[in-house]
């Protein structure tokens, strides 16, 4: 590959604006590690035009700051291939880079490789050190999410009937929390303004011929279905939709800080500590996100639909069990406010007995 036509396809304007939209995802005060050496950006890209374009418009806006793995998921034998793809070009610019690979079990097999991928990829970003320095060290992953992406989930969980959180779509950025509890490691989607007719027109002008998976023109598949229908309809605009699904992200965000500040005011240990009361008089939404923390403080996991049963019956006065605790309510006086409150007590469920 030629390392100057590479380089030439993007646009300088292009390269600041993608840029510009690290810095705003991922602010250059926070680029540093635990060392003080600065930290890389890590990117996962698979070899199909989106991540290739994001690789080439990176390494345009950030030269010597990237880094790059690829994920062998062997669902497909072209997968090797897809993976030396990208290895080629990387070795074309001089970036670090990291193949990966998973081994998937039973099951949702697109499902799991996904989970799987992202396993591997926190992971990479978590060990490696591409830099010359020891002390380098990978302080973010980006992946290559983009418009049409954005406004293909919305569509499908708008048919879902998803809430609130689930129609904020692809997060532009959020941490992604580890199993061990170490620290979460940041993963942001620089992209997700661009479309992906834009994103091809880089790769054209590389001289680039991406890898096309298979799967993306299955119409048994939801997302393909939605795809097709978003082409056949000009009126529907992608870009309009991922603003939309933005707008839906920015509200869930202050749904996420009204739920931090319910849980620190008005839900308290009880007794030896193994229960916790609930002053429950806040919007619905708000007390679906508490009775989910309060089970999981209790050791147990339920989803949001399942709480938000709980919290109904519970406004109406009935008892409710869930996740192996259970919540009772009442309505009392509380002293510190001066007022009568909705009041649910939460506590692990006893064990039940057999015979």
């Amino acid at each position: 590959m030629d390392p100057a036509r590479l380089r030439e396809a993007v646009d300088p304007a292009l390269a600041e604006r993608f840029g510009d939209e690290v810095d705003r995802l991922w602010p250059r005060e926070d680029r540093f590690t635990d060392k003080g050496a600065p930290a890389m950006l890590g990117l996962a890209v698979s070899g199909g035009p989106d991540s290739l374009a994001m690789l080439l418009l990176a390494d345009a806006a950030m030269p010597g700051e990237i880094a790059v793995a690829s994920v062998n998921h062997g669902i497909r034998p072209e997968a090797a291939n897809e993976v030396a793809l990208v290895q080629g070009v990387c070795i074309a610019l001089g970036v670090p880079f990291s193949a990966l690979s998973i081994r998937l079990g039973r099951g949702n097999l697109q499902s799991r490789a996904r989970e799987m991928r992202y396993s591997a990829l926190i992971e990479w970003v978590r060990e490696a050190r591409p830099g010359a320095s020891p002390d380098q060290r990978i302080g973010a992953l980006a992946t290559a999410h983009h418009a049409d992406d954005q406004a293909e989930t919305l569509l499908m969980r708008l048919a879902r009937g998803s809430g609130l959180s689930g129609l904020a779509g692809v997060r532009a950025a959020h941490p992604f929390d580890t199993q061990d509890g170490s620290d979460p490691v940041p993963v942001i989607r620089p992209l997700l303004a661009w479309r992906k007719e834009e994103l091809e027109v880089i790769l054209s002008g590389a001289g680039i011929v991406p890898a096309r998976d298979p799967s993306n023109a299955d119409t048994q598949f939801d997302r393909v279905r939605v795809r097709d229908h978003l082409a056949e309809h000009d009126w529907l605009d992608p870009n309009a939709l991922a603003l939309s699904a933005q707008h839906l992200a920015e509200s869930w965000r202050a749904i996420e800080w009204y739920s931090q500040i319910d849980w620190e005011e008005m839900v308290h240990r009880e007794g030896d500590g193994t229960g916790f009361r609930y002053n429950a008089n806040v919007p619905r939404v708000i007390q679906i996100e508490t009775v989910r923390r309060i089970v999981s403080e209790l050791g147990g996991l339920v989803t949001r639909g399942e709480a938000g049963r709980a919290a109904d019956r519970l406004w109406r006065g009935q008892n409710a069990s869930l996740g192996g605790v259970l919540a009772m309510p009442t309505v009392e006086h509380v002293a510190k406010m001066g007022v009568e409150l909705r009041v649910w007590r939460f506590t692990p469920e006893p064990a039940r007995r057999t015979h």
